[in-house]
């Protein structure tokens, strides 16, 4: 009989423990879910380095569209095709909104659109109005939702870009894939340059691929890279990250760091 109290306390005290320690996990997990993004977003905002990779995009990209125009075909107008977001327009403050208020994607996405205050990349608007100066059209094809038009228009006639009309944005309507609009280019345009964050900018090939998948189809391309295709950095997001997942988005923060720290090549130290 003297027993019973004793196990009834040990009993509260290991479901109290268990409790607090679910508790501290959950918490831990709710506090860690955009800890990734945390250096990610500081380097696109703080490190020289990144300015300096666009300016070398940029201006590798206006010497590539000089030797394109000096070799151009007589037919169709010259054109290029430039993803928005982290290509042309710095979308890092909404990420720090996501990190300091522990949300994820797209949580404050459509307000931060309609704000229409993402700053233009450095590098970009030079690059723009020299193709607009050459005569050439250029092109915003963008994963953002069509019903962003307007705002997204608004955005780029702040930061002064060329070309912002109806006629040259193409935006996300049927699906996330952008070949049918670079087709659609291509029937009345010669397509010069490609630029942009993401692979999937640049050609059918890298949608919905694995990581090795991936690397196989950039390295069947490599000589395109730096020539047709100009690439801009974006460690924050991206189809890369949705490689990590095997494109389940919808899987839960903690199962997300799992495969990021899953994918990675660690150095094992002898013993």
């Amino acid at each position: 009989m003297k027993s019973r109290p004793f196990t009834l306390a040990v009993y509260l005290l290991l479901a109290t423990f268990f409790l607090n320690a679910c508790t501290a996990s959950k918490q831990k997990e709710s506090a860690n879910q955009n800890e990734h993004l945390v250096m990610a977003t500081l380097y696109l905002q703080t490190a020289a380095e990144a300015r300096a990779l666009r300016y070398q995009a940029f201006n590798l990209a206006t010497l590539r569209l000089d030797n394109a125009l000096a070799h151009l075909k007589k037919g169709k107008k010259p054109a290029v095709i430039l993803d928005i977001d982290e290509t042309i327009l710095d979308n890092s403050p909404y990420e720090a909104y996501l990190i300091k208020n522990n949300l994820s994607f797209p949580a404050g996405w459509k307000a931060w659109l309609e704000k229409a205050e993402a700053r233009a990349l450095s590098g970009a608007k030079a690059f723009l109005d020299h193709a607009n100066q050459k005569g050439v059209d250029i092109f915003y094809v963008s994963n953002r939702r069509i019903q962003y038009l307007q705002s997204t228009m608004e955005n780029l006639r702040k930061v002064n870009f060329p070309q912002v009309n109806k006629n040259h944005i193409y935006l996300r309507e049927n699906t996330s894939s952008k070949e049918a609009r670079r087709q659609a280019i291509a029937k009345t345009h010669q397509i010069l340059l490609l630029l942009g964050d993401n692979l999937n900018d640049f050609a059918q090939v890298f949608e919905k691929k694995s990581v090795e998948e991936r690397f196989a189809a950039t390295d069947s391309l490599r000589e395109k890279f730096g020539r047709k295709f100009i690439v801009l950095p974006n460690p924050m997001y991206g189809e890369w990250e949705g490689a990590l997942y095997n494109y389940h988005w919808q899987m839960s923060a903690a199962k997300k760091d799992s495969a990021r720290k899953a994918a990675l090549r660690a150095f094992i130290p002898a013993n």
